[in-house]
C-alpha cells in the first residue's frame, strides 16, 4: 500500500503544544487537558457508506429505433509519464496553480494552465492512435496520517518542464494562426456505406491542408497569402466529398461555404465558434487571479490540504459513446466540455453529478458519498458527460452554456444536437481497510474539503477530423471500435 502521511494540520497541533511546554509550567498548567481532535487532511469518515446499502438507482433511456449503440474506446494510458500539475486551462485559462488541488492527465502531453488551441494541437499525446485530446481530473489520495511521508512521483522535474511548456504556450498564443471552420460537425449523421472511404479520406486530407498551412504561416509566410490557395484546396476536398455522398443520397447543402479560413491573432478573431471563450479569461475573479501567484504543489506532489499518497488509476476507460435517441453529429475540434463541479459548496448542487460507486455494482452509483466495496470489488469514478452540443460553439463564456446534459430520455433540447457522449471509468485498488476507516479521498479547492460532491472531470477534444470521423462512423454503426 506505500506509506501516507500525517495531517499537515496535526503536526501544526503536536508543534503548538511542545512550543507551550517549553515555554514554562505555568502556561502549561493553565492550558493542561486534551487538545482538541486533529482532523485528516482526508474526507470525513462520515461520507463514507457501504455499496451493498446503496438500492440500485441508475436509470437508462430506452433506445429508440434510430439509435447509435456503437462504442468508440481511446487508450491513452494511466498517466504513466506523471502528468500532474493544478491548473485548468478551460475554467481558469492562464491562471497557473488556480486549482489548488492537482489534476491527473492523460492524451495530450502539454496541458497546463496557459494552454490554447495552436499549443494543443502541436503536442504530442499518450493516445495509441494519435487522439490529441486533454482528458484530466482530481487525483484520488490515501492519507493514513502516518509519519512517513507519501510516495508521490517527485514534482520538481515536472514542474520545471511545465514552466518552460507555459512560456511556449504563452507565445504561440500570441502567434497568428490559421483558424477554419470544421468540417466533419456537419456532415449528414448518416453517410451511404459507398462514399464512407471517400469521406474519411477528404477529411484527412482536409486535416493535412491546414497543418501545411500553419506550418507556412509559422514559417513567417504572410498569412493572406496563405489563405487564398488553402481556400481553393479545402473547397476541392469539400466538393469531392459532397459528390461522394450525392452519387447515393441526397447532396449536402452549405458545404462550399466551411472552404474559407480566417487568420487568428491579437487584431483577428478567425473563425466565430465561440473560440474567444476558451482564450480569454472569463469565469468569475479569473483575470484578477492570473495576476496574483497562487500556490504550487510541493516536491511531494502535495498541496496545502491535499496531501497523502496519489492513487494511480489501475484502468482509466476512455469510451464515446452514442445517443439513445438518434445519430450522433461529430463534435467539432477544440470543443471544451466540463463534468461535474468543483466548487459545488458555492455553486449549489446544479452541475453536481453521481460519480461514485464499485466494480461490479454500476446501477447504483453515489453523488456525495465515497463508497465501501465489498471483497474484491473497486472503487470507481464514473463520468458520463454532456452530449447536446449547440451545434455551432466550442466553448461559452461560463463553459458549459454551448454543451448539456440531454433530458431523462436521452433527448436534446430544441437548438441541440447530439454528438458522442464520452464516458470516463477510473477504477482504484484503494484497500478495503482504508476504505472502511475513511482514509481515501479526491483532491479538492480547500473550501470543498474533500467532498465527494465536488468530483469533476475535464475535456478538450482535439482529434483529428479523420479521427472525429471513425468515432462517429463506428458509434452510428452500431461497432464497438477499439483504438
Amino acid at each position: 500500500m506505500g506509506r501516507h502521511r500525517i495531517s499537515r494540520r496535526t503536526k501544526l497541533t503536536t508543534g503548538a503544544i511542545g512550543l507551550v511546554i517549553a515555554v514554562g509550567a505555568v502556561v502549561v498548567n493553565a492550558t493542561a487537558g486534551d487538545p482538541a481532535p486533529a482532523s485528516a487532511d482526508g474526507a470525513d469518515k462520515s461520507l463514507f457508506v457501504d455499496i451493498l446499502t446503496v438500492p440500485p438507482n441508475v436509470k437508462k433511456p430506452t433506445p429508440q429505433r434510430k439509435a447509435s449503440k456503437g462504442t468508440f474506446t481511446v487508450d491513452c494510458g494511466r498517466n504513466e509519464n506523471g502528468h500532474f500539475n493544478p491548473d485548468n486551462f478551460i475554467a481558469q485559462p492562464g491562471v497557473r496553480n488556480g486549482a489548488q488541488h492537482l489534476h491527473d492527465y492523460v492524451g495530450n502531453l502539454s496541458t497546463n494552465a496557459d494552454s490554447n488551441n495552436r499549443s494543443l494541437a502541436r503536442a504530442g499525446t499518450t493516445c495509441r492512435n494519435g487522439d490529441k485530446s486533454t482528458y484530466f481530473w482530481p487525483v484520488l489520495r490515501i492519507n493514513t496520517e502516518e509519519e512517513e511521508p507519501a510516495e508521490n512521483p517527485p514534482a520538481e522535474e515536472q514542474k520545471a518542464q511545465r514552466k518552460q511548456a507555459q512560456a511556449a504556450d504563452q507565445a504561440a498564443k500570441a502567434e497568428p494562426r490559421v483558424d477554419c471552420p470544421d468540417v466533419a460537425s456537419q456532415l449528414p449523421d448518416e453517410i451511404p456505406e459507398p462514399a464512407q472511404a471517400a469521406v474519411e479520406t477528404e477529411l484527412g486530407n482536409l486535416d493535412g491542408q491546414l497543418d501545411a498551412a500553419e506550418q507556412k504561416v509559422q514559417g513567417g509566410e504572410d498569412p493572406a497569402a496563405v489563405l487564398e490557395p488553402l481556400k481553393g484546396e479545402r473547397a476541392a476536398a469539400i466538393d469531392r466529398m459532397a459528390n461522394a455522398i450525392d452519387a447515393e443520397a441526397d447532396k449536402p447543402q452549405n458545404l462550399a461555404e466551411l472552404a474559407p479560413c480566417g487568420v487568428k491573432d491579437q487584431n483577428n478573431p478567425g473563425v466565430a465558434n465561440g473560440d474567444e471563450n476558451s482564450d480569454n479569461a472569463q469565469a468569475e475573479g479569473t483575470e484578477q487571479k492570473a495576476k496574483q501567484p497562487q500556490p504550487e504543489e510541493n516536491d511531494n506532489n502535495e498541496l496545502e490540504g491535499n496531501e497523502g499518497e496519489i492513487q494511480r488509476p489501475e484502468k482509466v476507460d476512455l469510451t464515446f459513446r452514442g445517443s439513445p435517441v438518434t445519430r450522433v453529429t461529430a463534435m467539432p475540434r477544440f470543443l471544451r466540455i466540463l463534468y461535474g463541479d468543483a466548487k459545488v459548496s458555492t455553486n449549489g448542487p446544479k452541475n453536481a453529478r453521481d460519480s461514485w460507486t464499485c466494480s461490479g455494482f454500476e446501477d447504483r452509483v453515489l453523488m456525495n458519498k465515497y463508497p465501501i466495496c465489498p471483497e474484491g470489488s473497486k472503487v470507481v469514478r464514473l463520468h458520463d458527460f454532456p452530449s447536446c452540443w449547440d451545434g455551432k460553439n466550442i466553448d461559452s463564456a461560463n463553459h458549459r452554456d454551448h454543451i448539456v446534459f440531454p433530458d431523462q430520455n436521452g433527448r436534446c433540447g430544441r437548438g441541440f444536437r447530439a454528438v458522442p457522449q464520452l464516458r470516463i471509468t477510473l477504477t482504484y485498488n484503494v484497500p478495503r481497510a482504508v476504505q472502511v476507516a475513511g482514509q481515501y479521498a479526491v483532491d479538492s479547492f480547500p473550501e470543498e474539503e474533500h467532498n465527494p460532491f465536488s468530483d469533476h472531470d475535464d475535456f478538450a477534444n482535439v482529434m483529428s477530423q479523420r479521427i472525429m470521423w471513425r468515432l462517429v462512423n463506428c458509434v452510428n454503426r452500431n461497432k464497438i471500435c477499439q483504438e
